[in-house]
């Protein structure tokens, strides 16, 4: 069972992945596959040195310097996707290819929706949060001036968007202990549709 958990920046969709994890899922991170083909000395890389000049410094990638460049622009935002996300399209497309039969494989996807890849999916789950909620954790958490936080939410899709592509949504505006019992009920979802899947095949 193929699964696309989506979410916008602060929404919490990671810990839901990380709760998924403890449950028996096997995860697949979009961040850690971004970071992967942008790594030293793949095509990725050199791709995106040509593309941005000076934002590769010793042979690896100043983020910082490049997230400054294309959250500020949504061209130069645009012209990094067209050369990151193939590479991540299809690395994520092996690893599910790769999954056992009746296994419940979970894709840590924060852009499903925007790129339009909920096809690739047997599921879609959206994790949402107020957006006041998801400044504050932003702010708490990872240090982020609101600056920052606005610009990344205004290049994501809404929560709405989010909610109308997916098959099930999780809305975590309240306790963790709330959050740890809507994604058991999830994942006992999921383990039934992945039988019922397998025992159809």
């Amino acid at each position: 069972m193929k699964v696309g958990l989506t979410g916008g920046i602060g929404s919490g969709k990671s810990t839901v992945a990380g709760m998924l994890a403890d449950l028996g899922a096997h995860v697949v991170d979009a961040d850690q596959i971004a970071h992967e083909v942008v790594a030293p000395g793949t095509p990725g890389l050199d791709a995106v040195a040509e593309a941005f000049p000076g934002v590769v410094s010793g042979g690896e990638l100043d983020r910082a310097a490049l997230a400054d460049i294309v959250f500020a622009d949504q061209g130069e935002l645009e012209r990094l996707e067209a050369i990151t996300h193939p590479l991540i399209r299809q690395r994520i497309r092996t690893r599910l290819d790769a999954a056992r039969e009746g296994e419940v494989v979970v894709v840590d996807l924060p852009l499903l929706v925007e790129k339009g890849w909920g096809d690739d999916f047997d599921v879609v789950v959206a994790v949402g949060a107020d957006a006041d909620v998801r400044r504050e954790r932003l702010r708490e958490t990872r240090g982020m001036s609101t600056r920052q936080v606005d610009e990344r939410m205004a290049a994501q899709a809404s929560d709405e968007e989010r909610r109308a592509a997916a098959d099930m949504c999780l809305q975590n505006d309240g306790t963790v202990g709330e959050l740890t019992a809507a994604v058991a009920e999830l994942w006992t979802w999921l383990t039934e549709a992945a039988a019922q899947q397998q025992g159809a095949r």
